[in-house]
């Protein structure tokens, strides 16, 4: 496995756990059952730059890609 996959495997694995946390409500239960309730209205302030963070990450790692096959 190159670095080029791991980078894209990372990417794509952090994109679909951002966005199952940030339009689930999987994240806020969990906070509930472990008594986290109080930090639910910060998660906004995490998440959202997780995901973009997450989807620049992916973009990257197939652009690597491309650009190496195209070497």
């Amino acid at each position: 496995m190159t670095r080029n996959d791991k980078l894209l495997g990372a990417g794509i694995i952090g994109t679909v756990i951002a966005a199952l946390c940030c339009f689930t409500p999987v994240l806020v239960i969990l906070f509930g059952v472990v008594g986290l309730s109080a930090l639910v209205g910060y998660l906004d302030y995490v998440l959202l730059p997780a995901l973009v963070f997450f989807i620049g990450l992916t973009i990257y790692a197939v652009w690597r890609r491309q650009f190496a096959d195209n070497c």
